[in-house]
């Protein structure tokens, strides 16, 4: 048995909701699909479709494998007209990120990637949980940190530096801590990441922190940060104007860790597909200069958030 046989006559199946319909649309005959159903099946050892003499309909196995079936052959079909074609990538690509990094970073760079190639369709789904990438059909997601899932390829395409901030009027109210250890004395203001990192004498340090303010809005923190609720570590574009105008300042510098590297990460048997592989090259050229950029009408765009998160609401009338 040829291994393709009777996977387009699945997804035909599933797409059209009958026998009949999938033969219409590969413009063969209804015994054709039904053979080759009926073999495929026989091969998986489970069937695929519940049959009456009036409808047809996926099984919980047919839903999942022709779900799958139907990304294994659009990428089929990249990969040829890659080849066989002009070279230009096709096709649905969809991609995952934290919300920060996808709104201020990925999402403008994936734009000017798709504009430069029509025949692209872009799902940019934005979330901070960790997204089972394959599991849930993404062709590549945006990681920082380790990436400890072996079905994943994960490419370095940039670095980022995280800050240890509290604003002045917290640390003359409070001391400046000198140490690590010290900060279990603080107010911390937590954001999505549970654990901070630092380097003392050479060694990654990690500390839990604790505080009465946690909110997975990096903007939300620094806001906290801004009024005196504490101290905050984030990656550093969320508090470089902040900085540099003086209302948050620096702590424990000496033990500022390594920059945190940022993957893109995607299933390994995608690696090949021409979309991915000039989206890796794309983002690797282009990332570090967006990261590493102070940009003022974003600035002014964060502190007009932050005013207005920081209004008190008016009375009612």
């Amino acid at each position: 048995m040829d291994r393709w046989e009777g996977i387009e006559e699945a997804v035909a199946v599933a797409d059209a909701g009958s026998f009949v319909g999938a033969a219409a649309l590969l413009k063969v005959s209804t015994s054709h699909v039904s053979r080759a159903i009926a073999r495929l099946e026989d091969k998986l050892g489970s069937s695929l479709f519940h049959r009456t003499t009036r409808k047809v309909s996926l099984t919980d196995t047919g839903r999942s494998f022709t779900e799958q079936c139907r990304r294994l052959i659009q990428e089929r079909d990249e990969v040829m007209a890659f080849v066989s074609g002009d070279g230009e990538p096709q096709g649905e690509l969809r991609l995952t990120c934290s919300i920060a990094m996808g709104e201020r970073f990925i999402s403008p760079l994936v734009r000017r990637f798709a504009t430069r190639h029509p025949r692209l369709s872009i799902i940019l789904d934005l979330d901070n949980r960790v997204v089972d990438i394959v599991s849930e059909g993404y062709d590549v997601g945006i990681r920082t940190g380790d990436v400890a899932d072996r079905r994943l390829v994960g490419k370095k395409i940039a670095v980022r530096e995280l800050a240890t901030v509290a604003s002045p009027q917290y640390l003359e109210k409070r001391g400046n801590p000198l140490s690590v250890d010290d900060l279990a004395g603080h107010d911390c203001i937590a954001g999505t990441t549970a654990n901070w990192i630092f380097l003392e004498k050479g060694k990654p340090r990690i500390f839990v922190p604790q505080g009465r303010w946690r909110c997975n809005s990096g903007d939300v923190v620094v806001a906290a940060a801004l009024e005196g609720w504490g101290i905050c570590q984030l990656p550093e574009f969320y508090v470089r104007s902040y900085v540099a105008e003086g209302k948050l300042m620096p702590v424990l510098q000496n033990s500022r860790s390594e920059p945190e590297v940022v993957w893109m990460v995607y299933p390994q048997r995608r690696h090949l597909l021409p979309k991915v592989r000039l989206l890796a090259e794309e983002l690797e050229r282009s990332l570090q200069s967006s990261l590493d950029r102070v940009e003022s009408l974003h600035s002014d765009a964060v502190r007009l958030k932050h005013l207005m998160l920081a209004s008190p609401i008016p009375p009612a009338s």
